[in-house]
Formats: C-alpha cells, sequence, structure tokens
C-alpha cells in the first residue's frame, strides 16, 4: 500500500489546507527556480512525486520490516558504541538513497532545501510504517536543524555534509537521573578550558539515539546560577577526530523498554568529555526549548501515524471477520464505534497539517531572523502570526494527539477481540510503542500546564478583553451577517466554551472580599489580586480538562475553515461536532461541580 497516492484524504489536504502561496517564496525567491522548475505548479506536483515515493517506502517496505524490528531490536551496545541492527541499518541505507535524511538541510551543506513540511509529511508516512525507525530517523533531520540554527559555519560546513550522507547522527540530551520534567535541578557539570572549550561531566538517562555520534548536551557551568537560567547548552561529538576508536563519551547501555523496541534508547556517560558552547553562557535552555517545541509537534505527528496504522490494520481485520452471517463493519454498535475512532482519526489530521502549515512559516522565518536580523515588514507580520499560532498549538497537538494514539491503540486491540492480545496479530505492538510519545518531550500534564500557562498569560494581559471577547461571540450576531450554517454552529459552541472557561477562571481565582466594604470590593478591579498561588493551584487541577477543551476547539475551528473551501468537508465537521459535544458538556458539568 502506499501510504500516500493510496489515502485521498491526505491529497486533499496536502492540495487545499496547506498555505504554499506564503511558504513557497520563502524557500524559492523567483521562477524558474535553481533546480528548473517554472511555477508552483510543477513545484508542487515534484512534492508530490516525493510523496508518493516516500509513501509507497513506509508501506510497502518499513511495514512489513516492523515486526521483525520489533522483535530483534534496534541494535546492540558494545565498547561504549551503540551498533545498529542488520534491519535497522538498512532503513538507514534506504532512507540516505531516497535523499530523505537530508531532504530539508540547505543545498548549501548537501541538502535539497525543500520545505519543511514536505520533510514532516514524510515523516508521517513513515510513523504509519514503524514508530521506532521513524524515531531514529528522525534524529538526522532534527539534529541537522540545530546545526544550522544555533552553531557556526564550521560546525555546518563540518557536520551537516557528514549527517547527509549518514555518517552521524545525534540526540538532544537533557534528562537525568532524579531530574526529569525540573530540568533546572540538572547535575552534569561543565568547566571551562585554557583553550575555550569545555570539560563535561555526568550522566545522562532515557537519550533516544544517544550513540548516533552527536550530542547537544544540557549541563551547568561551575558558578552558574541554580534553577533554568544557569543552565547552558554544549554540542558534544561521541568520536575525538572523527577517530571511532577514540571515544569522548560512552553508552553504558541500551534500556530495554515496554514498546519502541527498535529504537535506542540510551544512558549516557561523560567523564572529562570535550564540548564546544553553543551561543551564549546560561541560555541553553532557551536554545533547546526550541528543539523540543520541534520535537512537540513532531510527537502529534507519531501520534498520527500511529493512528492511521492501527485503524486501518483493525478495519481491514474486520471486513474479513464475520460473526453473526455479517461481517463486523455491519454489526451496528461496533459500525459506530469505528466510525467514531476514524472521525477523531480525520479530524486530527486536518489539525496537524494546518498546524505544520504554520510551524514551516514559524522554523523557516525565525532562522532567517536569528541569522541575519533582516525580516521585512511584511516577513515580521507573517512571522508573528505564525509563532502565535504555533506557540497556542504545541501543547495541544501533543496532548491531543499522544492521547488520542494510546485510547484509539487499545480500542484497535478490542476490535480484533482475543487475536487483538496475541502477538501474532499487530495491533499489541501498536499499542505498546504509544506509550513513548505519551511520555517524551513532557507528559500530558506537563503539556496540559503549559497551555493552561499560555492562556492565563494571555488573559491576564488584558482581562477586560478577554470577558468582552465572550460577549462579542454571542452565536445572536451570526444571525445577520454571511455566516454559513457550519460557522453558526461553531460560533454557538465556542460561544459555551468561552462562558464555561469565564465561570471556572471567576470561580477559581476571585479574590475573597467583603461585597459590603467598597475599598474591598475595588480588589476585584485589580488583576494581581485574582491570581494568588493558592487560588492558581486550584485552578491548575483543572489544566487538563482546560486543555481538552482547547484541543477539541482549535480542532473544530479548522474542519468548519476547510468547509469554506469545500462544501463536501461539511460531513467532517458535523461528525466531529457529534462527536466532542458530549465530552465538552462533560467537562463543563465538572467545572460546575468541582
Amino acid at each position: 500500500m502506499n501510504y500516500y497516492s493510496d489515502e485521498s484524504e491526505w491529497k486533499w489536504l496536502i492540495k487545499n489546507a496547506i498555505d504554499w502561496d506564503k511558504i513557497i517564496p520563502l524557500y524559492y525567491k523567483s521562477f524558474p527556480t535553481a533546480d528548473g522548475f517554472n511555477n508552483k505548479e510543477e513545484l508542487l506536483g515534484f512534492f508530490d512525486e516525493m510523496l508518493t515515493a516516500t509513501g509507497e517506502w513506509s508501506g510497502e517496505t518499513l511495514t512489513p520490516r516492523a515486526v521483525e524490528l520489533d522483535k530483534q531490536g534496534a541494535g546492540t551496545v558494545k565498547d561504549g558504541v551503540t551498533i545498529p541492527g542488520e534491519l535497522l541499518q538498512k532503513s538507514y541505507d534506504e532512507a540516505k538513497e531516497l535523499a530523505l535524511i537530508g531532504l530539508c538541510a540547505e543545498p548549501e551543506f548537501g541538502g535539497m532545501g525543500v520545505p519543511l513540511i514536505v520533510g514532516m509529511l514524510a515523516f508521517s508516512q513513515m510513523n504509519r510504517a514503524c514508530i521506532a525507525t521513524a524515531t531514529q530517523l528522525g534524529f538526522y533531520t532534527s539534529i541537522i536543524d540545530m546545526i544550522e540554527r544555533f552553531c557556526t559555519h564550521e560546525e555546518k560546513e563540518r557536520l551537516i555534509p557528514q549527517i547527509v550522507s549518514g555518517e552521524l547522527s545525534g540526540s538532544m540530551c537533557l534528562t537525568e537521573p532524579g531530574c526529569g520534567s525540573d530540568l533546572g535541578s540538572l547535575k552534569t557539570s561543565a568547566e571551562k578550558r585554557e583553550d575555550g572549550k569545555y570539560t563535561i561531566n555526568g550522566s545522562k538517562i532515557f537519550i533516544t539515539n544517544g550513540g548516533g555520534g552527536l550530542g547537544f548536551v544540557l549541563a551547568r557551568i561551575k558558578g552558574a546560577p541554580t534553577g533554568l537560567e544557569g543552565i547552558s547548552l554544549f554540542l558534544v561529538e561521541q568520536f575525538i577526530d572523527g577517530d571511532r576508536s577514540n571515544l569522548n563519551y560512552k553508552i553504558a547501555k541500551n534500556e530495554e523498554k515496554m514498546g519502541l523496541h527498535g529504537s535506542f534508547t540510551c544512558e549516557v556517560v561523560y567523564e572529562n568529555s570535550v564540548g564546544t558552547l553553543v551561543g551564549e553562557e546560561h541560555k541553553g535552555f532557551q536554545y533547546m526549548l526550541h528543539l523540543m517545541n520541534e520535537a512537540r509537534v513532531s510527537v502529534g505527528l507519531q501520534s498520527l501515524g500511529g493512528m492511521e496504522a492501527c485503524l486501518h490494520y483493525a478495519k481491514e481485520y474486520a471486513k474479513e471477520r464475520t460473526q453473526f452471517g455479517k461481517s463486523l463493519l455491519d454489526l451496528p454498535l461496533y459500525k459506530r464505534n469505528f466510525d467514531e475512532w476514524e472521525t477523531e482519526r480525520d479530524a486530527f489530521r486536518a489539525l496537524m497539517v494546518d498546524t505544520l502549515s504554520a510551524f514551516d512559516i514559524y522554523q523557516k522565518l525565525d532562522m532567517k531572523q536569528r541569522h541575519s536580523n533582516d525580516l521585512s515588514e511584511d516577513e515580521l507580520k507573517l512571522f508573528k502570526e505564525a509563532k502565535k499560532k504555533v506557540r497556542r498549538r504545541t501543547p495541544l497537538v501533543k496532548y491531543y494527539g499522544t492521547e488520542t494514539f494510546t485510547l484509539l491503540s487499545q480500542r484497535a486491540i478490542q476490535a480484533l477481540g482475543g487475536y487483538g492480545f496475541i502477538t501474532e496479530y499487530q495491533a499489541e505492538r501498536w499499542h505498546r510503542d504509544s506509550f513513548a510519545p505519551l511520555l517524551y518531550e513532557g507528559t500530558s500534564q506537563i503539556q496540559a500546564l503549559m497551555a493552561l500557562k499560555d492562556l492565563m498569560k494571555y488573559i491576564m494581559k488584558n482581562p477586560t478583553k478577554f470577558f468582552q471577547s465572550m460577549v462579542y461571540s454571542h452565536p445572536f450576531g451570526g444571525l445577520f451577517n454571511s455566516q454559513s450554517e457550519h460557522q453558526r454552529k461553531f460560533q454557538t459552541i465556542q460561544y459555551e466554551f468561552k462562558k464555561a472557561l469565564s465561570a471556572l477562571l471567576v470561580k477559581t481565582l476571585r479574590p475573597d472580599v467583603d461585597l459590603n466594604d467598597l475599598s474591598e470590593m475595588l480588589k476585584l478591579f485589580d488583576a494581581k489580586n485574582w491570581v494568588t498561588e493558592d487560588k492558581f493551584n486550584l485552578l491548575m487541577t483543572h489544566a487538563e480538562t482546560i486543555c481538552q477543551s482547547m484541543a477539541y476547539m482549535e480542532n473544530y475551528r479548522v474542519l468548519v475553515e476547510h468547509t469554506s473551501i469545500d462544501e463536501s468537508r461539511g460531513d467532517l465537521a458535523d461528525r466531529y461536532e457529534k462527536l466532542i459535544r458530549p465530552r465538552l458538556e462533560a467537562i463543563y458539568t465538572d467545572w460546575k461541580l468541582s
């Protein structure tokens, strides 16, 4: 099966739901391009061919290989170095032949320079085939981006061509024993040497692809401030002067995991390792946060690929399996359940593509601003708009995608009945693998708190504006303009959401004042009195349901926007609205009763 050309939903989204008119000029200044494309249509045709090729490779080669890779594992650790197994190495070699590794890298360094979104769509296909393989391959492209964005020109010229050729990959090295989400408590140290480099000592755990050859390592320079403010970022190369027998750091072990068996998860040990400071001292968390946010969007794509894989597998099984003289899909309850699962998958796919469109614009302009600080007035406006959307969406797609993948992979097991529990059938593998995206790059609870933090920052910046927006969003206004039926329905649901959220905020944050005392009542009009620690802690108990409801609203918004492009998209919007309405009502009830 081809995961692109055989999927009409993907074809529609790529043609209609990506803002190519804004993305293409950021990469190709004029036509004909340096690659010989005469117009936008030729260029999009090229992207289409690329995604068809990667869709075939993912569907026809990686998918059948995934079963055996899960059994054999990623490879071994020997003498402090990871050694990929035969199957994983085959995937590496094939990705190199398809030019996937350097797809989005700058041509100056051996890449093809295509828009980021094309590479991420190919990444989604790989995840549908095998999340473990996609995870390993993802650390080629993400490390290229970090080097391009934050490292010196000499480092770019020396390292990126090696990554594009498949000689090196890398990792992001944050987590330590006793230091997971609380990065401010990390213990890995750095001490400046006479030659300007740094000596790194410490260890990191749960590092995906830790033995790839490069590591972006968070450490604290001796004497630096405590907490996140004192963290710096270092580029640490595994092999001294490229000599694979001369190690700069060692891989202590590859973790035995519940799932994702085909991916290396390493403990990395630094003993007087030599590292190069990236950027400025004490700004390491800011730099790494950029990669973390990119990774969170990528994890949303991983989750989408997993949803597609497990539901397709379960559907093919259901077509063949008969009970009571009918196929499973003809049984009313089974059919209703499956329709709902597919609705959520299709809706989330639309949300991801819309998010990726903004993400590509943001990444490209962020790179230009960091390197030249020379954005035009139009580019600066576009950058701010894209950044705002990406900031809002990042915790939502990570939270919603991973939670939904784990749930739907469980449902796929149930859809197979007893066969779903048997390792001969693949449903159980997707469920095991689904827990990795759920946990890494910040758990669901971390994402929910991030979403809440951003929401409160927006509200407290201008509380009056927020509460006025609820009034202005009242559906009554839609009766007097040219809104479509889908837009009016969205406005009604959005008003209900804002109304319920506003009630929750007032209930949890309102200052305790004597309403019979005028001086006390005046405290209600001072924003500082609304967000005390105790009251905000109470609001935080609702962080997950707030995040859920925000994700539903953003997803529904995108689906309604698509109806203005193509009326036939109204069916998906209606099905999704029917799916989320009772969920939202349950959330609002929880807010009222708690």
